[in-house]
């Protein structure tokens, strides 16, 4: 068998080579057995931010022991009515809009109502209720998204039994400045859509909420249905105003609220 000395360049090669096929060994295994736990953290992740946005979210109690009475249902959102034709476990929500067909909207249908700018829309969302002790439904939590100054802003918006009442509102991802649209994580701006009116009067057909400049004060006309934009963050204001108005609108979950309240659902 030829030897080949060790500062040849045929050498260096099988050295390299060598060192590279375990790499990709040790880092490929560590994928997969770190697969499962990632999984978890990222399903867990998803629940803390679900019952942080309904104000659910207790220290010291378990997030998968708290969300254990959260229902996960699917909603056929073309119909407003709830839906088996996917699994709640596994449907993807935004896979599904990139998808074409029966998944999802065509870029036609939206046009100029994708206030929101998400291109399409899945035809099937995944939204979590919540009911009290005597199974009265206590709060609903929808999935929206929309854009900002530089990025899709993720997160979810909680309403009261009423479907019309806001009990909260948070964000799992986005990329806004820092300091500037980024204070859509501010707790303090999170608390201020608590107990918002999303409708006119009760009725679930005329969108009244709001994300204005500047602040709502005491003197502020329906002051019930305006939230304070933030302050050098005119367009990320804006697009959470686009978004919230485009996910409880038409095309995103309005039927549904109406359905819901009236026991169609």
């Amino acid at each position: 068998m030829a030897k080949f000395k060790k500062d040849s360049v045929v050498g260096t090669i099988l050295v390299a080579f060598s060192v590279c096929l375990v790499c990709a060994i040790v880092v490929s295994t560590a994928a997969v057995v770190l697969k499962p736990a990632q999984e978890a953290n990222i399903e867990r992740d998803r629940q803390t931010n679900i019952l942080a946005a309904a104000g659910l979210l207790q220290e010291g109690v378990s997030v998968e022991e708290q969300f254990e009475s959260v229902q996960t249902r699917v909603v056929d959102l073309r119909t407003g009515t709830f839906s088996d034709d996917v699994d709640p476990d596994t449907y993807d929500n935004l896979r599904a809009a990139k998808s074409t067909g029966e998944l999802s909207s065509s870029f036609e249908e939206l046009g100029t109502d994708d206030i929101a700018q998400i291109g399409r829309r899945e035809n099937y969302s995944v939204v979590y209720l919540i009911y009290d002790d005597n199974d009265n439904l206590d709060k609903v939590i929808l999935p929206v998204r929309g854009y900002g100054l530089w990025s899709t802003m993720q997160g979810f918006l909680a309403l009261e039994e009423d479907m019309t009442t806001v009990a909260g509102i948070g964000f799992f991802a986005h990329g806004e400045t820092p300091g500037l649209g980024g204070e859509i994580d501010n707790p303090n701006w999170k608390q201020k859509w608590e107990g918002k009116q999303v409708f006119e009067s009760g009725e679930l057909s005329t969108l009244s909420l709001n994300v204005i400049k500047g602040s709502v004060g005491p003197d502020t006309p329906d002051a019930e249905h305006k939230v304070d934009g933030l302050a050098g963050a005119t367009l990320t204001s804006k697009g959470v105003d686009n978004l919230v108005n485009f996910w409880l609108g038409e095309y995103g979950f309005q039927e549904f609220l109406n359905n819901l309240k009236a026991g169609r659902a």
